[in-house]
């Protein structure tokens, strides 16, 4: 039984967006149920983090929207873990639709126009 999941990952934004496309590909060849089920990536691009993260500044953001069993997700996240061009990563069970692509934008839903 396959169940929808969503992950960011923050990328060293030193690498190029060839090798994280590349990276993306393995991550997800671990999770995938069939080869029609390919992950939904939204890439927000470079960002500046809150604080230092592996004396890093800046990082290259991606969400991933995808379904998969359950029991490939240990595999996935060991694969993750052992990447060192992944700073952060974090997986959600996303029972809600797909986090929108305007949330690029830099101002949340939540945030009031002054």
């Amino acid at each position: 039984m396959t169940r929808p999941y969503e992950v960011v990952y923050i990328f060293d934004s030193a690498l190029e967006e060839a090798a994280i496309n590349e990276k993306l590909t393995n991550f997800h060849k671990l999770t995938q149920v069939t080869e029609d089920a390919a992950p939904t990536l939204n890439h927000w691009g470079k960002r500046s983090l809150a604080y230092p993260i592996k004396k890093r500044e800046t990082g290259y953001y991606v969400i991933a929207n995808f379904e998969a069993d359950p029991k490939s997700l240990p595999e996935f996240e060991r694969a993750i873990r052992l990447d060192d061009g992944v700073l952060r990563y974090l997986v959600v069970l996303n029972d809600e639709p797909p986090t929108p692509a305007n949330m690029t934008a830099g101002k949340s839903e939540f945030e009031e126009d002054e």
